[in-house]
């Protein structure tokens, strides 16, 4: 197994418009959401502003093909969402960041960062967070030339 380059990030809190889908491939329900609603609000993929995370909501199982995948659309205070959308206020944490590129490596990579958390010396923070994910260049559209920040909550 490989070491990450990994950098120490702070989040601020965050006001988010939020997609959840459910079943084999959550990521493109959430994902369709998320877009339909980001363009009803002036924003498209890529623009400036433009900034989205996610992550597994709940967690796959063993045993069944289905899980969920929450995705958030970073907005500011005076967007409104509309049912399925809803908007959440997230906390600020610190988090371990490291990049790599195409969707095929996410798994791996993941193993590799909390490997590389278990020998660091940083701990869970108190109030546990949720593990993010976020495509660098959200207009590409191959997904082996995706690139991701996955981002593991961390505290001192």
């Amino acid at each position: 197994m490989t070491r990450p380059d990994v950098r120490i990030m702070d989040l601020p809190p965050m006001r988010v418009a939020s997609a959840l889908g459910y079943g084999t491939e959550p990521e493109n329900q959430a994902g369709k959401m998320i877009v339909a609603f980001a363009r009803s609000i002036g924003l498209e993929p890529g623009d400036e502003g433009y900034r989205t995370f996610g992550s597994n909501n709940p967690n796959p199982t063993p045993g069944s093909p289905n899980y969920g995948y929450e995705m958030w659309l970073v907005v500011g205070p005076d967007v409104e969402a509309r049912p399925p959308i809803e908007i959440k206020r997230i906390p600020g944490s610190k988090y371990a960041v490291t990049r790599f590129t195409g969707l095929s490596h996410i798994g791996n990579t993941w193993r590799e960062l909390v490997a590389w958390f278990e020998d660091s010396p940083y701990t869970k923070p108190p109030n546990w967070c949720t593990c993010l994910e976020h495509v660098v260049n959200p207009t590409q559209t191959e997904p082996e030339k995706w690139v991701f920040d996955l981002y593991l909550p961390i505290a001192d």
